[in-house]
């Protein structure tokens, strides 16, 4: 099977080159699109599923993947949804029967960073300093729930473990503590959602 992420911008690119080999096993393969951004990913999306619609193989599948940021999540969800329904794509979601979805959505919540902060060992592997006691801390003990931004928090633990002084360098970052992270152990609901999906896609 072969995997087509669409996302929204670089550093989530970073961190699922790093995570989709552990996800999708290495029978599968994949190719990860970046756009500038949600509006950038979401004013094209129409258009690129149209396109997909017209020729995609019965053994290839597409992930569209968004920050929820300070959106309601049924709402997106359910927008994405419709998108893929113009487009004439079957999703996960809707699919019923012997039919094949074509489409998975998946939501970041409400950030990427999210998936980050369920992996607490990963971030004390790839930036020594972190707390190993950080997921039980308040606020940080449901990775969804992260108050005042996911980056935001991130980029505020990274410095003060003593990395990132200048800024969080959003990419690198991403693509080290991926570097580490076990899809098995996280416990960001968002990520198991969409380990569990495409684990779903890939016996479809």
């Amino acid at each position: 099977m072969h995997f087509v992420f669409l996302v929204e911008e670089p550093s989530a690119e970073a961190a699922l080159s790093e995570l989709l080999p552990r996800l999708i096993g290495q029978d599968a393969t994949f190719q990860i699109h970046p756009h500038q951004g949600k509006k950038d990913l979401l004013d094209s999306l129409l258009g690129k599923l149209k396109g997909y619609s017209k020729w995609l193989p019965s053994d290839w599948r597409v992930v569209v993947l968004i920050d929820l940021d300070s959106g309601d999540c049924k709402k997106v969800k359910a927008g994405l949804e419709q998108v893929a329904r113009r487009a004439k794509m079957t999703t996960k979601t809707s699919t019923t029967g012997r039919r094949k979805p074509q489409v998975l959505n998946r939501i970041a919540i409400e950030e990427l960073e999210a998936w980050f902060f369920g992996d607490v060992e990963a971030l004390c592997s790839a930036y020594p300093g972190v707390p190993a006691t950080l997921a039980a801390k308040r606020g940080f003990r449901d990775p969804d729930k992260i108050k005042g931004g996911t980056w935001e928090r991130l980029e505020q633990v990274l410095q003060k473990a003593g990395h990132f002084k200048g800024g969080l360098a959003k990419i690198a970052a991403a693509r080290e503590i991926a570097k580490h992270m076990r899809p098995d152990r996280n416990c960001s609901k968002s990520f198991r959602v969409f380990r569990d999906g495409l684990h779903a896609m890939l016996a479809s």
